[in-house]
Formats: C-alpha cells, sequence, structure tokens
C-alpha cells in the first residue's frame, strides 16, 4: 500500500484541521488587537514601529490626568482603610465590653441565688 492510498480518505479532515487551526489564529490576533484598542495598548506595526497612539500632547495629557486620579484614588483608598480600622477596633472593643458586661450580670445572678445581694 502506498502513502497516497493512506492519505487520501483522510485528506478532507486534513483540510479542514488546517482550516480551523488558521482560523483560531485569525480570530486569536483580531481579539488581541480589539482588547489593545480598548483598553489603550499601543498598536506596533509589522516592524515593531508604533501605530497608535501616537506621543502627541493629547496622549501626555491623557496620562497626566490618569495620574493625577490615579493620586486621588490612592488617597481614598488610604481614607477608607483608616475608617475601616476605626471599625474593626469599635466592633472588637465593643465584643470585649461586651462580654464584661455579661460576666458582671452573671456575677450579680450567682451573688443573687446565693442570697449575699
Amino acid at each position: 500500500m502506498d502513502t497516497a492510498a493512506i492519505i487520501v480518505p483522510h485528506l478532507p479532515w486534513i483540510i479542514a484541521g488546517a482550516l480551523a487551526i488558521g482560523a483560531a489564529g485569525t480570530f486569536g490576533w483580531i481579539h488581541t488587537t480589539r482588547l489593545k484598542i480598548k483598553h489603550g495598548y499601543p498598536l506596533e506595526g509589522m516592524w515593531g514601529q508604533s501605530l497608535k497612539p501616537s506621543n502627541d500632547g493629547e496622549a501626555r495629557q491623557r496620562v497626566t490626568l490618569l495620574t493625577q486620579e490615579n493620586a486621588e484614588l490612592r488617597a481614598e483608598l488610604g481614607s477608607v482603610k483608616d475608617r475601616l480600622a476605626n471599625v474593626e477596633r469599635i466592633v472588637t472593643d465593643s465584643g470585649y465590653q461586651l462580654g464584661s458586661e455579661f460576666e458582671k450580670l452573671r456575677s450579680l445572678e450567682h451573688l443573687k441565688d446565693e442570697g449575699n445581694a
């Protein structure tokens, strides 16, 4: 049996597999490019040159605005952390105080039962 007789019956599957791999690669490339555009990453040409966004005044202004927003968000996060620490302190302290008040009441009840109160 020669190789042509072995390959010819499977040729449609081989072609379909090659087309599927090519289509998956093309879809992956398109999806990656779409995500780069959506999130503002620079696009590159065939030889690595930057296509978009260009380094003009608009891009620098956008970076400046994003840097300012980042600083504001970090400051807000710091204040939220401080508030959370205060809430945790209040919750744990009042839990301890509540437990000690229960113990006082139990000891008073114990003294009442003995008739000493």
